[in-house]
């Protein structure tokens, strides 16, 4: 087998040479590889590329690009891919705001988008599409299971998180199910690196608990600030502001905090354990909840192809729409917009030697579906 490797300044293209005498799948995966959230980014592109290695399909060829967290650069890379390299399917958008950019007029030109991590409210509900399919969640879900888990101990939330759609989307989400008393919401900037007003309106302000969302290196320099300030209310949030991509920058800070994700590297089933050994085998570190999703993302896509063409749009359409592979969440199911049906866990951040990670102490949901499905009419 032959690789070609060729890095630029907008990114990286890998390419895998084609069977013989068998026309490749061309997969343009567009994804953040520099900046504050190159973290995120980097566990999608390490785990989709390991999970088409691990495969041996030898007829798919990844053109990966960079887009530098800018949604200028990723409407300019999503047309390229689909006018220049021709490419049949596309993924790996992290950011909400980068694929209300994208995923549009994506599909509009009859390209399969398949998402492996944002999941903004507005492509969920009326605005379904049958080329697009989120294989990772809707935005508001994790979010809906910590407002869900803080009615347990909580009264008076503090909540904050980035104006752009995902953050829009987790507050709403927590608010849908949390039913005590706001202590205060606050929208911040999307990079924003000094939180020190947000903090001081924390202390003041009677909370009982404070909720957040505050994705990569946003995360940490919360928590960072949270940790010096001396402010004792407890914290919590979903999965993404507590995973391994950012705890080993966060520090003991983050340790005993609650948050909420469908999946964890326990999860006991024997698709998640091959994973998360062939991850850490791979790269030398553990998975997060990006590389979990975008590993998902991979096998749906070459159990599809295992049964059809993908110049075949309705067949293979109707192939990733039935799911045939084994999740590392387990169970997984697409609703009729093309988002998943899934459990939603509670996670605790816990120490395993020197490494901090995350274990499960609950179930938030089980076969949760979102709020938008019966807006869409497919």
């Amino acid at each position: 087998m032959k690789s070609i490797i060729a890095v630029s300044i907008l990114g990286l293209s890998l390419a895998t040479a084609s069977a013989a005498n068998a026309e490749p799948v061309k997969i343009g995966v567009i994804t953040t590889l520099s900046g504050g959230g190159a973290g995120l980014g980097i566990d999608m592109r390490d785990a989709f590329t390991l999970a088409i290695k691990q495969s041996g399909n030898k007829e798919i060829e990844l053109i990966v690009e960079d887009d530098a967290q800018k949604p200028e650069i990723a409407v300019q890379l999503a047309e390229k891919m689909i006018q220049s390299d021709k490419v049949d399917l596309l993924t790996g958008i992290i950011w909400s705001n980068l694929a209300m950019a994208v995923v549009p007029n994506t599909v509009a030109q009859d390209i399969i988008y398949l998402s492996p991590n944002a999941g903004p409210s507005a492509l969920a509900g009326a605005n379904c599409n049958a080329n697009y399919f989120n294989v990772a969640y809707q935005n508001d879900n994790f979010h809906e299971a910590m407002g869900q888990y803080a009615n347990k101990d909580y009264k008076k939330t503090f909540v904050l998180a980035p104006n752009y759609p995902a953050g829009k989307d987790s507050l709403t989400g927590f608010k849908r199910f949390y039913k005590g008393e706001l202590a205060g919401e606050i929208y911040t900037q999307v990079g924003q690196t000094d939180y020190a007003a947000e903090i001081a309106q924390i202390r003041d302000s009677g909370a009982d608990s404070v909720f957040f969302f505050l994705p990569g290196g946003m995360g940490i320099a919360f928590m960072k600030q949270y940790a010096q300030s001396g402010v004792n209310i407890p914290v919590m949030g979903p999965g993404f502001s507590f995973d391994q991509d950012v705890l080993g920058a966060i520090g003991d800070a983050a340790l005993g905090v609650k948050n909420s994700a469908t999946w964890s590297k326990d999860l006991d089933n024997e698709a998640n354990r091959k994973f998360v050994d062939a991850f850490q085998a791979e790269y030398k570190r553990l998975p997060s909840i990006y590389a979990a999703q975008s590993w998902d993302t991979a096998n749906l896509i070459i159990a599809a192809l295992s049964k059809t063409s993908v110049k075949d749009k309705d067949a293979f359409r109707a192939a990733l729409k039935a799911a045939d592979f084994k999740s590392v969440r387990g169970e997984f199911v697409f609703n009729n917009n093309n988002h998943p049906i899934q459990n939603v866990y509670v996670r605790e951040v816990v120490k395993e030697g020197d490494v901090l990670t995350n274990r499960i102490v609950a179930t938030a949901f089980e076969h949760h579906k979102d709020a938008y499905a019966d807006q869409c009419k497919m």
